[in-house]
């Protein structure tokens, strides 16, 4: 569980990003859960986009994914939505969160 401070500074740390997943009509599949499981392991951080055709909440989308993957939902907003996972392996580690 992250902290309302470290949930701040990883929207902060996010800004710059661009969104690497788009979830368009066909919705939250297992083989999309597959492959932003191997990116949250490589960069931790990530930026999901949700297209209009969807018809999905961000917020539910957000909290969705984020449950199925064991990760911290970070911020949803408009159309695009944050999670977070610390890396299970140490080498892939890059993100050092401030302290509580």
């Amino acid at each position: 569980m992250i902290t309302s401070k470290q949930r701040a500074w990883l929207r902060k740390e996010a800004n710059t990003y661009e969104p690497i997943f788009i979830i368009g009509k066909e919705g939250i599949s297992e083989q999309a859960l597959r492959a932003v499981d191997e990116v949250l392991e490589k960069r931790e951080l990530i930026k999901i986009k949700i297209l209009e055709t969807a018809l999905l909440d961000t917020k539910e989308a957000c909290n969705e994914v984020a449950a199925a993957l064991d990760a911290e939902p970070v911020q949803a907003i408009g159309n695009r939505f944050i999670i977070y996972r610390r890396a299970r392996e140490e080498k892939n580690r890059k993100i050092e969160l401030p302290k509580k």
